[in-house]
């Protein structure tokens, strides 16, 4: 039978579910994208913060800390975990309530998050850049 009479069957059958995934992917890449924002939403002026680490995350595509000041609790954006490793900034060193100092650029927007440049625990600076 000929095709056009069929509604087009064996063209389309065989490819939605390859179309599907494709579609999945690419858009798992587009969010993934999306989320791994530039730093030009930064300002350039270096800013120093001291603190208590409230909670960190060490996964990509960067680490992070909540950290508690005197003022504010700041989301404070690291490295990527691959680089703090190689760099001697381990998961251990960011447990709650452990002090910190941090040296980093604050958000243009949101006034408490900042970019850290680098952070000292213990006595021990980790240059994150």
């Amino acid at each position: 039978m000929d095709s056009r009479l069929r509604g087009n069957d064996d063209v389309r059958g065989d490819n939605v579910i390859p179309k599907t995934v494709l579609a999945c992917i690419l858009g798992a890449f587009a969010v993934a994208a999306a989320a791994h924002h530039g730093w030009s939403g930064y300002d350039s002026k270096l800013v120093p913060l001291e603190g208590t680490i409230e909670s960190s995350s060490y996964g990509n595509p960067h680490g992070s800390i909540a950290l508690k000041t005197a003022d504010a609790t700041w989301n404070v954006v690291l490295a990527p975990p691959g680089r703090m490793e190689s760099r001697g900034l381990t998961r251990e060193m960011l447990q709650p309530s452990t002090e910190a100092k941090v040296e980093g650029y604050v958000h243009l927007q949101d006034k408490s998050e900042m970019r850290a440049e680098r952070i000292t625990i213990g006595g021990k600076t980790v240059e994150l850049r």
